[in-house]
């Protein structure tokens, strides 16, 4: 599975690494990942998700179905 969180779509970005000297070569600035059980009660049953930490503060803000409904419009989580 790529480094891309299912509920915001945060994947990794490229960018530079600048050394002491200025030299700058590329590198990617992955985002904060975590796999995480969630309890879906309207389903009975437990899901696994790859979030991160933007995305967890986003379900403990506006609950795990909104956030999930959220994210399956926008095209983030085709099926979790």
């Amino acid at each position: 599975m790529s480094r891309i969180c299912q509920v915001t779509g945060k994947k990794a970005l490229s960018g530079n690494k600048v050394s002491h000297s200025k030299r700058r070569t590329k590198r990617k600035f992955y985002p904060n990942l975590f796999e995480k059980k969630y309890y879906l009660a309207e389903e009975d049953r437990w899901i696994t998700l790859k979030v991160s930490a933007a995305g967890m503060r986003l379900i403990n803000k506006n609950g795990l179905t909104a956030a999930l409904k959220e994210a399956r419009e926008k095209g983030y989580i085709v099926n979790y």
